[in-house]
């Protein structure tokens, strides 16, 4: 037995010869532009009592009907606005008769010219309506929209269709990976593609995602980054490149993480890591204030402020000074842990001497980062890809980059000898095996053959789309800004 009176108009629809799914509609205008063409119009002829235009066509979502006998108004909904619509019966004669099968989430193209009601409102006059789509659901209720959290993530077309916030966010989204694209371009970067399907899993420390290819019969990993095969592009000349898309790690799901979540990474021939951190400022505080119009942002409860420079920090002497504990002194995992445990510091689940470095830093650094800073000079431990500094071989040249307690970025100057980089590899390789560490970076062979033939002085950088979008919008989660985030099922 059928209950839902939406298929019964879809039956009635097709009784009376209609098709309810049409393959086309042509429309001259979106509903912003219709809006635009009668405010010009009224501006040319500010003292005509009612303005018209010419007849234009626009197409959209019904959100709202409202009856009146022989005259209804239809809101109809399109990616650029609303726009109400006035249906007169002695102007549409037996196509008023649509009316009885048109239901809210319907598509309509609609005919007409623009005016102005009594009431200041910019309407289109129908003299010609179209059903482009029947829909069989009732939308959410549409002062309120999707309110459950976890439906908003999983059903987003709805969420997208009664929030205008999260439309807002989508579009702001597009925006920002367009101005970071426009930027890296302007300043000499080459945008390429390297593999999402990689035979090693290399590149950063994180627990890859593994598939498995027939054809080839070998087992293939998602990538956890895109580091390493950018990086054989500067061997091989191309000078400055960056690549933004997808990379994929099998972590935990919070705030802050989703197993596929978006970066730019970029490497620039004889640059080295204080350079990038000058194109990092310059970079966001130009996205900022070409998306937002200001380098200033609100951010929760603080005011966050991206204009160059940003603040310059020591890695070590933040810890010592959050903590009072002093890595430099300690050259082993067991010497840190006692510390740690001395002084109340939780140590987690890490089992190696970076990991604990991380653990200090994630708990009680990070958090008080709220305006824009970089930290810098890494213990090398945390850093089995960047290059020592010259005067301490404890020290790497790597910053992060943080806003409002949040990673956004990280970069170093890329370590470009075959001998050091081999080393640190297998040290890494030693780790995974003797700790059972799977987020352990992996020797790749390849790459190590790579740079046996020479990479120039480079500095890298990757950059967390996510996280930068998070901020632009004045979001806590990023699964707010990614548009279909991976849920438990």
């Amino acid at each position: 037995m059928n209950n839902n009176p939406r298929l019964d108009k879809l039956n009635l629809l097709k009784q009376q010869g209609i098709n309810p799914y049409p393959a086309r509609y042509i429309r001259s205008h979106n509903t912003l532009e219709c809006i635009d063409l009668f405010k010009k119009i009224e501006k040319e002829n500010p003292d005509v009592e009612h303005n018209r235009t010419t007849k234009i066509s626009t197409a959209g979502r019904i959100m709202a009907i409202r009856k009146m006998g022989n005259a209804s108004f239809i809101d109809i909904q399109d990616g650029f606005g609303k726009l109400q619509t006035l249906l007169r019966k002695n102007v549409l004669n037996e196509k008023y008769n649509i009316l009885e099968t048109l239901d809210i989430g319907d598509w309509a193209g609609i005919s007409g010219e623009m005016f102005k009601t009594r009431t200041g409102e910019i309407t289109c006059e129908c003299s010609e309506i179209s059903l482009l789509s029947k829909s069989m659901h009732t939308l959410p209720e549409k002062w309120h929209g999707l309110t459950d959290t976890e439906t908003r993530y999983r059903q987003r077309y709805l969420d997208l269709i009664s929030n205008e916030d999260s439309k807002k966010i989508a579009v702001t989204r597009s925006k920002t990976v367009t101005a970071i694209r426009r930027y890296m371009e302007h300043n000499g970067f080459l945008e390429v593609e390297t593999p999402v399907l990689v035979p090693v899993a290399a590149g950063a420390m994180a627990k890859p995602f593994v598939t498995h290819h027939n054809s080839l019969n070998r087992d293939l990993y998602l990538r956890i980054a895109t580091e390493l095969y950018l990086k054989k592009l500067i061997v091989g000349g191309l000078d400055k490149v960056f690549e933004i898309g997808r990379v994929f790690r099998n972590e935990g799901i919070d705030y802050y993480h989703n197993p596929e979540f978006t970066m730019m990474e970029s490497y620039s021939a004889f640059t080295d890591y204080q350079e990038i951190m000058t194109m990092v400022e310059n970079l966001i505080s130009t996205v900022a204030m070409e998306i937002l119009g200001s380098y200033q942002i609100d951010f929760g409860k603080h005011k966050i402020d991206f204009t160059p420079p940003w603040k310059k920090l020591n890695l070590p002497e933040e810890i010592f000074k959050q903590t009072k504990i002093d890595i430099l002194n300690h050259s082993n995992i067991d010497s840190l842990k006692n510390e740690m445990l001395s002084k109340n510091l939780e140590i987690g689940n890490q089992t190696t001497f970076g990991g604990l470095i991380d653990k200090l830093l994630s708990d009680s650094v990070e958090p008080k980062l709220i305006q824009p800073s970089f930290l810098v000079d890494y213990p090398i431990e945390m850093s089995p890809l960047a290059k020592k500094k010259e005067d301490n071989p404890k020290i790497v040249e790597r910053f992060e980059g943080f806003v409002a307690g949040m990673e956004i970025c990280n970069a170093f100057s890329e370590l470009n000898d075959p001998i050091d980089q081999r080393e640190r590899f297998e040290e890494q390789e030693s780790m995974r095996i003797n700790f059972n560490d799977e987020e352990a970076d992996r020797l790749d062979e390849d790459f190590l053959q790579a740079i046996e033939y020479g990479m120039p002085p480079t500095g890298g950088l990757g950059l967390g789309i996510d996280r930068l979008v998070m901020l632009l919008t004045n979001q806590k989660s990023i699964r707010e800004v990614v548009l279909f985030p991976q849920l438990r099922s």
